[in-house]
Parts: C-alpha cells; sequence; structure tokens
C-alpha cells in the first residue's frame, strides 16, 4: 500500500519560499495512471487543493495559487516537492501530500506549516 511522509520547514518567515517533500514508499510516482496533489487545510477551513502532478510529470494547478505554486518530482528518490513563493501567514495550514487528483484516495499524515516573523 502506498505510503506518503511530508518533510520540510514548520516555520517560514513572510515573503519567503515554502519548500515541502514528500516522500512515496509502496509504489512509483511514475506508475501509469497515477496523480498526485498537494493539498492544505487553514486552521478553521476547509481543505484546499493546491496542485499536482501526473505519472508523466505533468502539472496542473489551482487557479488561485497558481502565479506562486511549483510542483515537481525526483524520480530517482520517487518523491515530490511543493514550492510556494512570497508567502503571507494566510498560507499557515496544514499541508498534506495525497494520491490522486481530487477525489483522493491516500493522504499522507500532513505537516503544520506556520508563516510568522
Amino acid at each position: 500500500q502506498v505510503q506518503l511522509h511530508e518533510s520540510g520547514p514548520h516555520l517560514v518567515k513572510p515573503s519567503q519560499t515554502l519548500s515541502l517533500i514528500c516522500t512515496v514508499s509502496g509504489g512509483s510516482i511514475t506508475k501509469n495512471g497515477h496523480h498526485w496533489s498537494w493539498v492544505r487545510q487553514p486552521p478553521g477551513k476547509e481543505l484546499e487543493w493546491i496542485g499536482g502532478i501526473g505519472y508523466d510529470g505533468s502539472t496542473y494547478y489551482s487557479p488561485s495559487l497558481k502565479s506562486r505554486t511549483s510542483i515537481s518530482r525526483d524520480t530517482s528518490k520517487n518523491s515530490l516537492t511543493l514550492q510556494l513563493n512570497s508567502v503571507t501567514p494566510e498560507d499557515t495550514a496544514v499541508y498534506y501530500c495525497a494520491v490522486g487528483i481530487p477525489p483522493i484516495d491516500v493522504w499522507g499524515q500532513g505537516t503544520q506549516v506556520t508563516v510568522s516573523s
């Protein structure tokens, strides 16, 4: 069974870049037909899909975050990367790596990221 583990800084300063890595085990990120997403949940708010990357490396982004977001992968490490530029306190959230472009099939455990000076 696929397992996902998010890692990265828990505290980021405003205007800086948030960078997270999702390490995938139990399945290949290049497996035909598989897609992978980053999703976040700000405190007291609903889940928000950030974007995703397909088994072929194609990327998709939420229109509201597209200008600040980059999603990439490292096939040698079977991992995914999320970069969110020019962060503000409104980017404070639990960030999840997940299997699927919504609907989501498998979730990582999530990692808290706080944007604060």
